[in-house]
This record gives structure tokens, sequence and C-alpha cells, in this order.
């Protein structure tokens, strides 16, 4: 059985941004379903199972793993709240 998958995204710090998708390919070695890679804002997304998150933080070159939080909105002829 798998784990579910979170949506994250991963900051890359500008010391790696010209190794972006080395780091990438790391972050996918360490469990994580990289969606798209933004080289030029350093930012890499994806779903990774929930506990993985120190394991892509021990990628070299990444700064930050975060959550994507999800919202939605009502439909435009929803009753004001």
């Amino acid at each position: 059985m798998s784990l579910p998958l979170t949506p994250v995204s991963v900051t890359v710090d500008d010391g790696h941004l010209a190794q972006v998708e080395t780091v990438a390919q790391a972050l996918r070695d360490s469990g994580m379903q990289v969606e798209r890679v933004l080289g030029s804002l350093g930012l890499i997304t994806g779903r990774a199972p929930a506990g993985a998150r120190p394991s892509l933080l021990a990628v070299e070159g990444v700064t930050s793993v975060d959550e994507q939080l999800r919202f939605s909105l009502p439909p435009p002829d929803a009753p004001v709240q």
C-alpha cells in the first residue's frame, strides 16, 4: 500500500539555480514526484509522501519544502455569506 501524496513546493537557493534540474532529479531520487521545474524562479512543484519532508530538505540546494494549500471559492451566483 502506498502513502498518500501531498502537493509540495520546493524552493532552491540562489547558488543552485543553474543546477535546478540536478536538484529536481535529487528530489525525485528522494521520493518526490516532480511536476514542474520553474528554474528562473527557483521553484519546483510536485507531490511527495507526507513523511518525506526531512529527506527533501536534506537535498543540496533546497532551502524550503512547503505544503501547497488548497482553497476554493463559491460559484459567482452563490449567496454572500
